[in-house]
């Protein structure tokens, strides 16, 4: 299979990547580095063209809701309106668990994102995933002493494990909403930050801030965790920062 992976230089698209070429497909990647713009349109059209399916890994990072309506309208939009000029008979669709309950700015993005491509007239597989591992490390990037990090409970997975997900699932071809996939294990973030700091030796004070309303309500209450019957990645937090090579000592 020929395969265009929108977003294929991010985290999960190089995962991505590589796991299609590992199984012998071809991966094209859609990414301004690589020619396309995805919030234009630009350049989408000839990079798509022979493709057989197309995985939608593009994310941008932010917590307004026009910045990220906006955002994945766009993206979206372009690869619907190029897939259906190509015949494209599959889009695989990365989402995030709790974007239809809960009313994070980011999250709105996701609902829009969801329901364009329902409606897109293009075979479809949506996969809700909850948060990667990788979630807490850019809160930790700034250089203050005290750090803020917003109360959390949920269910992180391996980006890679997701990305295996959304493989088989453009292979086995389009199933609508996918059941959700999540990590093995339950953690707050911000024993997930208190946990990354000990083990990279960094001395920081972690905070824990609880958002105001429904969204507090909905981010400590298991608004982030998955309902129902869901797939489960096989890797843990520690197996993560085992691979980056962090300690893995359990001690909070």
């Amino acid at each position: 299979m020929r395969v265009a992976v929108a977003g294929g230089t991010g985290l999960v698209g190089k995962h991505v990547v590589a796991e299609l070429e590992a199984a012998g497909h071809r991966a094209v990647v859609l990414a301004r580095s690589h020619g396309v713009e995805l919030t234009t349109g630009v350049g989408l059209e000839e990079k798509l063209s022979g493709s057989d399916a197309v995985i939608d890994v593009t994310n941008i990072v932010t917590t307004r809701k026009k910045t990220a309506v906006d955002f994945f309208s766009r993206t979206t939009s372009h690869l619907l309106s190029a897939a259906r000029s190509h015949g494209i008979g599959h889009l695989v669709t990365l989402s995030v668990v709790g974007s239809d309950t809960v009313d994070l700015g980011y999250y709105h993005g996701k609902r829009a994102q969801e329901e364009l491509v329902r409606d897109g007239g293009v075979p479809w597989t949506v996969l809700r995933s909850t948060q990667f591992f990788e979630f807490p490390e850019p809160l930790l990037d700034s250089r203050s002493p005290v750090v803020l990090m917003p109360r959390m409970l949920t269910q992180p997975v391996a980006a890679r494990d997701v990305a295996e997900k959304l493989v088989e699932h453009a292979i086995q071809g389009p199933s609508g909403m996918a059941r959700e996939i999540a990590g093995p294990e339950r953690w707050e973030m911000v024993d997930m930050a208190r946990r990354v700091v000990r083990a990279q030796g960094r001395r920081r004070l972690v905070v824990p801030v609880t958002l105001p309303g429904k969204v507090g309500k909905a981010l400590t209450g298991g608004g982030l965790l998955p309902r129902g019957e869901y797939v489960e990645g096989r890797r843990t937090f520690g197996d993560h920062l085992a691979s980056v090579g962090l300690p893995t000592a359990t001690g909070l």
